[in-house]
């Protein structure tokens, strides 16, 4: 990072980084480069510490090895920030009874805990979410919510603070989560600085469903509410009130709404509106057309009707969304 050093910060943090065989690699690289950058920006800031169930070779679900030198620390140790990475070998890592045990005991020597992705299930597994609110990747939103009842998920969160407890979303976003916690730290401007470099939001507008609104209806267990998720991305302009959907699949109108809402994880409204502001995303990015004409193909209307959703959804009107993703449609200087 090509940012000068500001003076040395009085204390340095230490961040221990929780691998395991199995673990997403990016759920533990991404934020090591957030807390190097802001090392490199504020001399002595963080002391990152990758440490595994065992010493030696940890080999991530993409098949790249990493080479811990250190296994579980004492968990009487002090600790700063105790981050757990995700990733497909969550399901072994939460049979691991010395890692949820480790997890539950250094837990109480760590000013924060935080995980990415469904590292998450590791934290609750450990009893750490017991009453708080959580985030985790969209795809393991039920499974948190169905066999850690007594956690509350927010479904739609990039991350989720409560207390001291830090939990975000899948993959990309504990590199959000990464830059939040250095903002608590160190301020805005340090954050800033490293968002730049890495070409990143400090905060990304918006919530992770804005990503996954086909995939979300595809989640239904019944095939009529899949057929009818599938129908609405394809029929967006239509009328799309929840009778005219109940009548699609076949069903009372009461019954469609209670199904569709137990199955997807939203109401049939809120998931219209989602592929319809996910639409008119993927317009304003790479057409020229003009705001109206846009809202008019996606179902909304009015350009009015479209810019309350997106302010819903993403924190920002049409027109600043286009002026920050359309950069191809921006003749070249």
């Amino acid at each position: 990072m090509h940012a000068g050093l500001v003076a040395a910060s009085s204390r340095s943090r230490t961040v221990v980084m929780v691998a395991f065989p199995g673990m997403q690699a990016l759920d533990l690289v991404g934020p090591l480069e957030v807390f190097t950058g802001a090392s490199q920006i504020v001399a002595g800031t963080y002391d990152t510490q990758v440490v595994a169930t065992r010493r030696g070779r940890v080999e991530t679900s993409s098949g790249m090895v990493l080479l811990s030198s250190r296994g579980l620390p004492d968990p009487r140790t002090d600790i700063d920030t105790l981050l757990v990475c995700g990733g497909p070998g969550v399901p072994a890592a939460e049979r691991d009874t010395r890692l949820i045990g480790w997890l539950r005991e250094a837990s109480g020597n760590a000013r924060r805990v935080t995980s990415v992705c469904n590292g998450a299930l590791l934290l609750a597994g450990a009893g750490l979410l017991d009453g708080r609110r959580a985030a985790t990747h969209w795809s393991a939103c039920r499974d948190l919510a169905e066999r850690y009842p007594q956690v509350t998920v927010e479904s739609d969160a990039i991350f989720v603070r409560d207390g001291g407890v830090w939990t975000s979303a899948g993959v990309t976003a504990g590199m959000d989560l990464a830059l939040a916690l250095v903002e608590d730290d160190l301020g805005r401007d340090v954050a800033l600085q490293i968002a730049r470099w890495l070409v990143m939001f400090v905060k990304r507008p918006g919530g992770q469903s804005q990503f996954s609104a086909y995939l979300t209806g595809q989640r239904a267990d019944t095939g009529r509410l899949r057929e009818v998720a599938s129908w609405v991305h394809d029929n967006l302009a239509a009328d799309l009130r929840v009778e005219i959907l109940a009548d699609q699949a076949c069903m009372s109108t009461r019954n469609f709404a209670r199904a569709f809402r137990r199955e997807v994880g939203m109401t049939p409204g809120k998931y219209v509106e989602v592929c319809r502001v996910q639409a008119a995303r993927q317009a304003l990015a790479d057409t020229a057309d003009g705001i109206d004409a846009v809202a008019a193909r996606c179902g909304f209307g009015t350009a009015e009707t479209m810019r309350r959703a997106f302010h819903r959804h993403l924190g920002i009107g049409p027109a600043d969304y286009r002026e920050r993703f359309a950069a191809a449609l921006r003749p070249a200087i």
